[in-house]
């Protein structure tokens, strides 16, 4: 019996270190492919046109929405953040592992039409989470402390996820991403 292609969802607060292990992730597991989101805020400075995220207008994504083009979608601080279906399928026709990096809203919703397997990532603390989003230099205090309060909301959804990694320490944290992984494709 082969190994059955899995939709994976990767959750966490801004700033706890979810993309860093992506990253790393990708790097090293040729067999799981990143489903890029869409999404209707600006690109940061460092941040490139279907890399991190497909950087669309409101109306090209509310027409997504009128042509069922998400397995979920959700408007979060003012912008939209969805996922293509068809991006997903095509990933996992390509006998690859699907990995989607979503919010706690669009976890839900995943888990609702799609067997999917939940992983949450939590920060050390939230007073570390506040400094890594200063350190970040990438907002203003008024939108940090709006990311600590919708951390704070996220984090009490992780009892709905399957996994929980605590990332206090970047390569222990990996190496439970990486097993969760290994552990689920062989299941």
């Amino acid at each position: 019996m082969g190994i059955i292609n899995k939709l994976f969802v990767l959750s966490a607060p801004s700033g706890t270190g979810k993309n860093t292990l992506l990253k790393i992730l990708l790097k090293e597991m040729d067999n799981i492919e990143e489903s890029v989101s869409y999404t209707t805020r600006a690109p940061r400075s460092d941040e490139t046109d279907g890399v991190e995220y497909f950087f669309v207008s409101k109306e090209e994504f509310e027409k997504r929405i009128q042509e069922n083009d998400f397995l979920e979608y959700a408007n979060v601080f003012g912008n939209y953040y969805g996922t293509s279906k068809s991006q997903v399928n095509g990933i996992l026709a390509k006998n690859k592992h699907a990995i989607l990096v979503i919010d706690t809203q669009g976890a839900m919703k995943v888990k609702q039409k799609f067997p999917a397997v939940l992983i949450f990532v939590l920060p050390p603390s939230l007073e570390e989470l506040r400094r890594r989003l200063q350190e970040r230099n990438t907002e203003d205090e008024q939108t940090i402390e709006k990311r600590l309060s919708w951390a704070k909301k996220e984090i009490e959804k992780k009892d709905a996820y399957d996994y929980v990694i605590i990332n206090d320490q970047l390569k222990k944290a990996y190496q439970e991403l990486k097993s969760i992984i290994i552990k689920e494709e062989n299941s």
